[in-house]
């Protein structure tokens, strides 16, 4: 493994859902110059290119009540035209056997490396390799979102890298949650935490693609809402203690805060960056976030993030940091008890330790 003078840019997309995609042509033509200007471009595919033969009953027992999304196998040539050239697709919406294999079949076809699904445990762990400048970048994908009925990835059985974590509910403690412990009705405390044979793994897997690789980054669909649970914190600093240089989260569809552990960067949550729509409803409206990254040689220099939009015409755009003062001063509210700073530099929002 070896690296040059030559800087190393990184952009990391949340999920893209490519239903409602008419024309591949059209969804990300507006970032396109920016996407190919990279060296590196990684996102979450939260959708399965397929065209299934019939619709799957939703009373089978072997299923959990839920298809996922099926995008149409030509929309997956959005990815290609916008210069996407790796995904992660383990995630609650890449669900079914078929749908699956279809699905990165039409990656392979597309150019497109991938990780997080496969045709057993083995393949669905396997991380994607990419060489950019001279530099070796790795990339794995679990998810903490998956459905119970035969949707992770078996030893011979075809799904999702999966990273189980559990909940449990704490009776309030008056010193702990200060609300006295004699009032019915009082509100639990939510304790979540990492299985710790999947973290294992997750660790061992790490280990072994940093051997592998100059520059690590460890993908995860997981959380719930705004609060970054403890399951989640408990799985990026074990990610980075591995030997991961980047942790790129996505699941709740909006933008969620930027952590530095051991001065390596924790995206928490990317949000949205194209989805049109899901099975039964058009998504309108929302802000998701791209992460930005500049490795000099080895060496990262900069973490930064643009605003992600979608506007009427179904183009993702990357909006002006001057026009999205309140969205960057959510993020930088919610960063704040990481002790990271947010300010903005030109078309880009800058992070760091404070």
């Amino acid at each position: 493994m070896s690296g040059n003078s030559r800087p190393t840019r990184i952009h990391l997309l949340g999920d893209i859902n490519l239903l409602g995609v008419d024309d591949p042509a059209v969804p990300f033509r507006k970032i396109t110059p920016a996407l190919k200007s990279a060296d590196a471009v990684f996102a979450n595919l939260e959708c399965n290119l397929y065209d299934p033969a019939e619709t799957r009953s939703m009373m089978r027992d072997d299923q959990s009540g839920f298809e996922g999304f099926y995008a149409p196998p030509a929309a997956g040539e959005a990815l290609r035209l916008a210069g996407v050239h790796v995904i992660g697709n383990a995630n609650n919406q890449n669900y079914g056997a078929d749908a699956i294999r279809a699905s990165n079949q039409r990656l392979d076809e597309l150019g497109i490396a991938h990780a997080g699904t496969g045709v057993n445990k083995t393949a669905a762990r396997a991380p994607a390799i990419i060489e950019r400048n001279g530099l070796k970048i790795g990339f794995i994908q679990r998810t903490s979102q998956y459905w119970p009925n035969n949707h992770e990835a078996g030893e011979r059985s075809v799904g999702v890298a999966a990273m189980k974590a559990y909940t449990a509910y704490q009776p309030p403690y008056y010193k702990d949650n200060k609300i006295p412990p004699n009032r019915p009705g009082a509100p639990a405390k939510i304790i979540t935490w990492v299985d710790p044979d999947y973290l294992t793994e997750l660790k061992s897997d790490v280990a072994a693609l940093k051997q592998q690789c100059d520059i690590v980054i460890s993908s995860h669909h997981w959380g719930y809402a705004e609060e970054i649970l403890q399951y989640q914190r408990e799985l990026g600093h074990a990610a980075i203690d591995a030997g991961a240089d980047i942790v790129m989260g996505h699941g709740p569809h909006f933008p969620l805060p930027i952590e530095f552990y051991k001065d390596k960067p924790i995206y928490y949550g990317l949000g949205m960056c194209c989805f049109i729509r899901s099975n039964k409803k058009a998504h309108r409206g929302w802000t998701g976030m791209a992460g930005h990254l500049t490795f000099d040689n080895k060496t990262l220099t900069e973490t930064a993030f643009s605003i992600v939009r979608q506007n009427d015409a179904t183009e993702v755009l990357f909006s002006a940091p001057q026009g999205e003062g309140e969205a960057i001063a959510r993020i930088e509210r919610l960063c704040q008890p990481f002790g990271t700073t947010v300010r903005v530099d030109g078309s880009k929002v800058i992070v760091a330790t404070a």
